[in-house]
């Protein structure tokens, strides 16, 4: 059978329905970055105003092309279950940071993207990309996995409303009050729905059901709309109605004349900023938003494969990824392609722990996973139905399973406690996993300076280190 040779589907302990299923899961645990990411180009301060000049169906079929390139190409080239799109955060940096911030226009934004994939190209090519992934600090690599879990299980708290912002304390948690002054069970109820949802996560994995996490996702999506169409007035309209009404192809329109090619035909014009801020403001905006960009994607990219492939007892006896030089290249690809597109960087997502979770071991999964975005594709306003709160309650029981790796900690030794911490800490608390890997990075080479250890820090170490100085003192 093809797949089975292609994919080595028995020495992976896994089959094509076993990969089935974890594609669907890592698909509907990351689908909502086609929304979300779609949403924030288009509106990014929620209040109509299109400051990029992108339409939201322009964006939403860039995010879903370029996802679809990535995630194929890390499933047949690496033949590993994870998925890529326009990473979070990442996305955030280039609409707020450098189009709203600095003032460069959407176009220019994406020269940056493609030069951050070049570049990763180029050092995945040379296999220096593999000896920066060697250089970071094995207390380092032990905590990525367990920061990535807790990191993604606070982005579904938020996602499902339940951990919101808050003035004083920054994040507080939503109220439940139904005595409140203005309680509002339409905000409610699906906040309960996601809480139920992991609890019965659990209760399923704990009783061998396979699928937990899938049939989690289903059961609350459903549970989601019959509970609205009982209790919500004028649900319907609200929730269902604007989705299924839209124009199915418009977006195909928008993204041809909007995003397409516009990193070439309007992006290498930078005049306009030149001649307001000057050359010299230029080159240093330049060097340091690509940095920025390149340092977080590496990052990003890297600590997202050490902590599925660990969540999944994936990695080789050395403790490494498999295939990571395959996978590291498949990412550049899709970041190039992403800009071409018209996106933000493409990465390697968190949520695809969400498949590996439901037993993915291989590419295969991945292609899967690439078949649903081409579905979803056609059906921008179908997949705007898959309530958030749904994939909320899969990410939060992730974020669960890949804690477990704390255990491997020598919490005993002070020097590794606050290396793992800070690097677990930083991730939920800065909104990105590269920032968590960077104070575990840094912490670790002062520490073996103070303790007159110089010796144990390796060249490598001590360049990425460096350059997360510099990435965090010239543009933060």
């Amino acid at each position: 059978m093809f797949l089975e040779k292609f994919f080595k589907l028995k020495e992976h302990g896994t089959s094509a329905r076993t990969e089935f299923t974890a594609g669907l899961t890592t698909f509907m645990a990351m689908a909502y970055i086609l929304m979300v990411n779609a949403g924030m180009f288009a509106n990014p301060f929620g209040d109509g105003t299109n400051v990029l000049g992108v339409s939201y169906g322009a964006i939403y079929i860039a995010t879903a092309l370029s996802a679809i390139v990535g995630t194929v190409l890390i499933g047949l080239l690496a033949n590993l279950p994870l998925a890529q799109a326009s990473g979070m955060g990442l996305n955030a940096y280039f609409v707020y940071t450098v189009c709203v911030g600095m003032g460069l226009t959407y176009a220019n934004a994406l020269v940056l993207v493609l030069v951050d994939g070049v570049v990763f190209l180029l050092l995945t090519v040379t296999g220096l990309r593999k000896i920066i992934f060697d250089a970071i600090p094995k207390e380092v690599k032990t905590a990525i996995a367990a920061g990535i879990g807790l990191f993604i299980a606070f982005i579904g708290l938020q996602n499902a409303g339940i951990v919101i912002g808050d003035a004083s304390t920054k994040v507080a948690l939503a109220s439940f009050n139904v005595f409140g002054e203005g309680f509002a069970w339409g905000s409610v109820f699906p906040m309960l729905i996601t809480i139920l949802a992991v609890f019965a996560i659990g209760a399923m994995a704990k009783a061998k059901i396979r699928g937990a996490v899938l049939w989690g996702i289903l059961g609350s999506a459903v549970l989601y709309y019959i509970v609205g169409f009982i209790s919500v007035p004028d649900f319907y309209n609200t929730a269902v109605a604007p989705n299924l009404s839209s124009d199915f192809l418009g977006a195909f329109k928008d993204f041809g004349t909007q995003a397409f090619g516009k990193v070439f035909t309007d992006g290498f014009n930078f005049t306009p900023y030149i001649s307001e801020h000057g050359t010299g403001a230029f080159v240093l905006m330049f060097l340091t938003s690509m940095l920025a960009f390149c340092m977080v994607d590496m990052f990003d990219t890297l600590g997202t494969l050490f902590g599925a492939c660990a969540t999944g007892n994936m990695l080789t006896k050395e403790g490494d990824v498999p295939n990571v030089n395959k996978a590291m290249l498949a990412d550049a690809v899709a970041t190039c392609t992403g800009a071409v597109c018209g996106t933000s960087t493409v990465t390697t997502f968190v949520e695809s722990s969400a498949g590996v979770a439901e037993g993915g071991r291989t590419g295969l999964s991945s292609m899967f996973t690439a078949l649903f975005f081409f579905i979803a594709m056609f059906l921008s306003p179908v997949a705007q139905l898959i309530p958030t709160y749904a994939c909320a309650a899969a990410l939060i029981y992730v974020g669960v399973l890949m804690m477990s790796n704390v255990k491997n900690i020598e919490w005993s030794d002070p020097a590794a406690a606050v290396i793992a911490f800070l690097t677990i800490a930083m991730m939920p608390m800065t909104y990105n996993i590269s920032y968590g890997i960077a104070f575990g990075l840094l912490a670790y080479i002062f520490i073996k300076l103070f303790t007159g250890k110089i010796k144990e820090i390796n060249v490598g170490t001590w360049v990425i280190g460096i350059l997360f100085g510099l990435m965090f003192f010239l543009t933060h």
